[in-house]
């Protein structure tokens, strides 16, 4: 059933058309991702089909009674509000914590808020999320998101995209997350120079298919010059020459991606990374750290060693207030730790992208913002101008003469960003650097990274450019210690949800031991049951050896490392690197026995 169509639909802001002559139509059961430039459009194209913004031109048609939930980038709640009669409209207390669709959404987005909170007291990111909440709550026909990954940590996303996966809901998504888009669209939808072009499939489809096209566009602008040249030809010399028609195949999708070398060489990385650096990077012994000071605020680190060696390209997860920027501060050398110490190399040169925006002189351009620190700069073999590098980064043309005064969030964050790779830094630490960027934005920077020599820690709730642009990543998991996943952002939510529910049964056995036990009685304090399948002395017993696995895991995952910086610096001696790669592999055997034992133990824990 068609629920909304468009017909000859266009719009525009100002001189600049965003929409020209658009007709499409949303289906029953439809999954779209919508994708393009930042000012692209994207935001307009839904807001037409929602109905909150009329066309110049054209007609919008729903179906009869057709219920729209939209989430916009902005939100209207009265401040005096309370978080609950905003979320649940008025739902008596019995009637949705009854409701177990009800209680999930709540304890997914809403877990750290309490419902009686005033909407004016709230942050941005929590109303971004309470706007979420009350919008999955509802009963839709269509579901319109923009930026709902916004503001939502990797484990939060990954509930998110299950949650809507389930639903019946048509639903139409703009987003900058290419591991959300591929998670919950069937079709992708690209605003481009006034039109929409659409694609079958999620965000890798979309890629593929998108290649294929500009082949074969590439194929026929050679037919067509290569025909101009035998009419010129022809001209030229009378009765053309006898010659065979030049013939294209169309490749299938998987040819696309055949013979495709890897986005990194990462051995000669690797050299080039240990040259600039030495041995040392960032090395922690023994360190403590709380999020608001020594003794303040939440632990991040308890008595943690951990080595940031050169070359090193670390993804560092974590839920939302575990400490992650905390982290980064430390490293950056902006915070000193509780007790322990940081050794950090001679030869560091580290630029640190944090979350807030440093100062840039407005009354500059951007072009002599960017200028004003370096002309050119080396990444990899290839060497940039300021100019070329702001263009990769979306400043084209006349943008790079924008006043800084002038510019979007985003605009500046990016700004910033490249300011910071214009200083050479050998060390780059990035706290959350997707935000605001576009994907084709996005691209150029995971690009610009691949032939960075150095090391690299970055902090993002986009998974996709987290596995992109790391190779391997590091949790914040609650206990104090920065833990290799060796399964990367996978074993991380595995890890999340085998503790998650090892703290629900906990609780549950204890709430169980205590009900049971009479007021005063000698068991009442310390009886724990047995009502999850397992004795307390049991659980604690796992949780010990699944705690000397993951340590296990954390000194052959170093010892990795070690080999691989050995292999750079011994790339010309080829007996030497035979000897380090049968090493190499020994430990990669030893690490699959250690996770098959972990994976086997963590499954015990959650079946118990």
């Amino acid at each position: 059933m068609n629920l909304v169509n468009l017909e000859s639909v266009s719009h525009a802001f100002g001189p600049k058309p965003l929409l020209s002559d658009v007709s499409l139509g949303i289906e029953q059961g439809d999954r779209i991702g919508v994708v393009g430039r930042n000012g692209g459009g994207k935001t307009t194209l839904i807001s037409i089909i929602g109905g909150d913004l009329p066309p110049d031109s054209g007609r919008v048609t729903h179906t009869r009674g057709l219920r729209v939930g939209m989430l916009s980038q902005r939100d209207d709640f009265e401040p005096a509000a309370a978080v609950r009669d905003l979320v649940l409209d008025g739902r008596a207390e019995h009637e949705w914590a009854g409701d177990p669709a009800i209680r999930e959404i709540l304890a997914n987005l809403l877990a750290d808020i309490d419902l009686s909170s005033r909407a004016g007291d709230l942050s941005g990111g929590e109303r971004r999320r309470t706007a979420l909440a009350r919008l999955l709550i509802g009963e839709h026909d269509l579901i319109i998101l923009d930026e709902p990954t916004n503001h939502l940590d990797i484990e939060a996303i990954a509930w998110l995209a299950r949650h809507l996966a389930q639903r019946k809901s048509a639903l139409l998504v703009v987003t900058h997350d290419r591991w959300f888009l591929d998670a919950v669209s069937t079709r992708t939808w690209e605003v481009v120079d006034g039109s929409v072009e659409r694609y079958e499939g999620g965000y890798a489809a979309y890629v593929l298919a998108k290649a294929e096209r500009a082949r074969i566009a590439q194929a026929a602008e050679e037919r067509r010059q290569n025909l101009m040249r035998k009419e010129i030809a022809w001209l030229r010399r009378g009765p053309p020459a006898r010659t065979s028609k030049p013939k294209f195949r169309i490749n299938a999708a998987e040819a696309l991606i055949a013979d495709v070398p890897p986005p990194r060489e990462t051995v000669e990385l690797l050299r080039f990374a240990s040259a600039r650096l030495g041995k040392t990077v960032a090395d922690l012994e023994d360190v403590t750290l709380h999020a608001g000071g020594p003794g303040s605020g939440p632990l991040v680190l308890d008595r943690c060693t951990f080595q940031f060696g050169p070359g090193d390209r670390i993804g560092l997860i974590g839920v939302n207030g575990s400490g992650k920027s905390s982290v980064l501060r430390l490293l950056s050398d902006t915070v000193e730790p509780d007790s322990g110490r940081v050794v950090r190399g001679k030869t560091v040169r580290l630029a640190h992208l944090s979350q807030e925006l440093g100062e840039l002189d407005p009354s500059r351009r951007v072009l002599e913002t960017v200028e004003e620190i370096r002309k050119y700069v080396q990444v990899g073999k290839k060497e940039w101008s300021a100019s070329q590098l702001l263009e990769r980064l979306g400043f084209r043309g006349e943008a790079q003469w924008k006043v800084v005064g002038d510019l979007s969030g985003g605009e500046r964050r990016r700004l910033q960003l490249l300011r910071l790779i214009m200083d050479e830094p050998n060390v780059l630490l990035l706290d959350e650097p997707t935000n605001d960027l576009d994907i084709e934005t996005l691209t150029e920077l995971e690009d610009l990274l691949d032939g960075w020599p150095g090391t690299l820690v970055v902090v993002s709730h986009d998974r996709y450019f987290l596995e992109r642009v790391a190779d391997r990543c590091v949790a914040l998991l609650g206990d104090g210690r920065l833990s290799m996943l060796p399964g990367g952002v996978d074993e991380y939510l595995e890890r999340r949800a085998a503790g998650t529910a090892l703290s629900a049964r906990a609780a549950g056995t204890a709430s169980a031991a205590t009900a049971a036990a009479p007021t005063g009685s000698p068991g009442a304090s310390d009886s724990t049951g047995s009502s999850s399948g397992l004795s307390a002395k049991e659980l604690r017993e796992l949780q010990k050896e699944l705690g000397r696995l993951e340590r296990q895991l954390d000194r052959l995952s170093e010892e990795e490392t070690s080999l691989h910086a050995e292999m750079a610096r011994a790339a010309t001696d080829f007996e030497r690197l035979a000897k380090l790669d049968a090493e190499l592999r020994d430990i990669g055997t030893r690490k699959e026995a250690v996770e098959a034992k972990w994976m086997t133990l963590a499954e015990r824990l959650d079946s118990a």
